[in-house]
């Protein structure tokens, strides 16, 4: 059985993305580990999966798996991606698409100028609902990790996130503390790890090592806890302009309660198949 197939990003954060709504097939995570292999395979942050809805108020459910073959609750860069697909594919004419997923449903909305609007829902901020191990709620928590002690916000945009304020991301310590953090017996559910370096109040820098994916180009819902971690300690306003090494996000925030409004590009790079 050949699967057709669609390679994308957002920012360099890259996908492949398949319609099982006028396709079938049952996706096993040793394929998608196999698959992600830049060597072997296609190569991919993560696999993204269009499938009908659950729900009849929305008009997907939208899946998404890391390169290590587990599933995850939420991607910004996919979700943008995962827009231009259904609309590119003519899977629906809609130009705002409620979709479902893992963590709940988010609403995305497709721009003239080809970007993508995504509400992301409002965070988390609940140590226990994000989550992590601590007493109760703060801006900043310290962490003791690798025999240091880091101040870290603990954000949740349906997958959690760990948000360090550094002084340059370009020597901030990403691959030494990432994988640290990512697995630290404090998130139980591992976490994804932002380093951001606050430029002036209205724009930032940031570098995300991602749960299962390792660092990345860029990273929807690590830019919106990031905008939201800088926020809340009064280092950033919103709107906030986010730069990562694949490019630019703009996130909108009117604190505790309202969601996070992201907008960026998504971008098709190939068509493909692959033999099941």
């Amino acid at each position: 059985m050949l699967l057709k197939f669609t390679k994308m990003h957002g920012l360099g954060n890259d996908f492949m993305v398949i319609d099982l709504v006028s396709q079938h097939a049952q996706i096993k995570p040793a394929q998608v580990k196999q698959w992600a292999d830049r060597h072997f395979g296609i190569g991919f942050d993560q696999l993204l999966i269009v499938e009908p809805p659950g729900d009849p108020s929305v008009d997907f459910r939208y899946r998404i798996f890391n390169a290590d073959g587990s599933e995850v609750e939420q991607c910004g860069n996919g979700a943008r991606c995962f827009a231009r697909f259904v609309s590119d594919k003519r899977l629906t004419t809609k130009k705002r698409i409620r979709v479902e997923t893992k963590s709940g449903v988010i609403e995305l909305n497709l721009q003239q100028d080809r970007q993508v609007s995504v509400d992301m829902g409002a965070p988390i901020l609940e140590p226990l609902r994000v989550p992590f191990d601590a007493p109760s709620e703060a801006i900043t928590y310290p962490l003791e990790v690798r025999d240091e002690t880091v101040q870290l916000a603990a954000v949740s945009m349906g997958n959690p996130h760990a948000v360090l304020i550094v002084s340059d991301v370009a020597s901030a310590p990403v691959e030494r503390l990432g994988p640290a953090i990512e697995h630290h017996p404090r998130f139980p559910n591992r976490v994804n790890v932002g380093f951001l370096q606050v430029v002036d109040a209205h724009n930032a820098k940031l570098r995300v090592w991602e749960r299962g994916a390792g660092e990345t180009l860029a990273c929807g819902t690590g830019a919106c806890a990031a905008a939201v971690a800088g926020i809340r300690q009064g280092l950033l306003q919103s709107p906030v302009q986010i730069t990562l090494p694949g490019g630019t996000l703009t996130l909108e925030w009117a604190g505790p309660g309202h969601s996070v409004m992201m907008t960026g590009p998504a971008s098709r790079v190939y068509e493909g198949q692959i033999r099941l």
